[in-house]
């Protein structure tokens, strides 16, 4: 009797700890191409996005490509040439807006790029047609717009409400409005099978912006947190604390940001936040700056947060 019962213990032991792998086992994989806001050129917002072990990405803004692709190569985080990555890995472009620092490195890289979908809430796109693919400022690679048009990239409008399915990568996405200053910006949220990811462009604090599209966000993603879904957030904070909000022309501090995370836990109920994955994104130089804003989010992290900063080329598993 007692040898059975040992068998049996180890049995369950082990289905136990087989349960709590693949619980704790990743839904994405990200990789940061640019992670700073301006003005370094080499290293601005763009992350490629997968299913957990696949090579099929979509990409989140496009600042820079090509240096964030060497420098992924050069970590080892890939073993294929950046060239490979840029035209075969890369499956599309989700545009949060087109201010220059979140696409240029889309547009710089185009003579070189692959035939593949630009994804974008139409007023985005509308700007990238108009005033970057045309043949006065580079050349028309798009499929609309001034001709000769040259067809390689085709504009993919997106509506609130309507998931997108990028082919060959198992992933489909969902567009939300963000507010920029003066602009419209948007947040993409990311569906795997059961798992999410959100990743948003730049956006200023609801009380600052006087709007309530980050509030309409959290409450849209409450469910997700409530069932475990959602593995992480991607947000950006570009300045300390110290920029005064006058000065914040759409953008988040320290300050604002956790002030959010506490609209969000209002909605989510009391700890639902402790250990949840927030990916902070568009950090603008000096570097001075970078750590004073680094310390104030670990200082002011009173939810629990986890933390992550992500470096150019390095993966991260959600």
């Amino acid at each position: 009797m007692p040898g059975k019962f040992l068998r049996l213990l180890a049995i369950a032991m082990l289905l136990f700890m087989s349960a709590s792998a693949q619980k704790k086992a990743p839904s994405f994989s990200i990789i940061p191409l640019g992670v700073k806001g301006g003005i370094d050129e080499s290293n601005l917002s763009a992350y490629m996005v997968s299913a957990a072990g696949s090579n099929n990405y979509i990409c989140m803004d496009a600042g820079t490509l090509h240096s964030g692709i060497e420098k992924a190569v050069s970590k080892h985080t890939f073993k294929v040439p950046a060239e490979t990555i840029l035209k075969q890995y890369i499956k599309g472009y989700f545009i949060s807006h087109a201010h220059l620092d979140h696409v240029s490195g889309l547009i710089i890289n185009s003579p070189e790029d692959s035939t593949k979908s630009i994804y974008g809430l139409p007023s985005c796109l509308e700007t990238i047609k108009t005033h970057y693919f045309t043949w006065a400022s580079w050349a028309n690679f798009a499929d609309d717009g001034e001709k000769p048009a040259l067809k390689k990239y085709s504009y993919k409008p997106m509506e609130p409400g309507k998931p997108v399915t990028v082919d060959g990568t198992g992933l489909s996405v969902q567009v939300f409005p963000l507010s920029h200053s003066n602009l419209v910006g948007a947040a993409y949220l990311v569906k795997n099978n059961d798992a999410y990811v959100l990743y948003l462009g730049d956006t200023g604090p609801d009380e600052v912006e006087k709007s309530t599209k980050l509030r309409e966000l959290w409450q849209a993603i409450v469910p997700l947190i409530s069932k475990g879904e959602l593995k992480g957030i991607m947000i950006e904070v570009s300045y300390p604390n110290e920029q005064p909000d006058k000065s914040l022309f759409g953008h988040l501090t320290p300050n604002w940001l956790m002030k959010e995370m506490q609209v969000l836990q209002s909605l989510t109920g009391e700890g639902k936040l402790k250990g949840f994955n927030l990916v902070v994104t568009h950090v603008k130089p000096p570097q001075k700056n970078i750590e004073k804003l680094k310390q104030q989010l670990k200082q002011q992290n009173t939810l629990g947060l986890n933390l992550i900063f992500p470096q150019q080329g390095k993966r991260i598993e959600l």
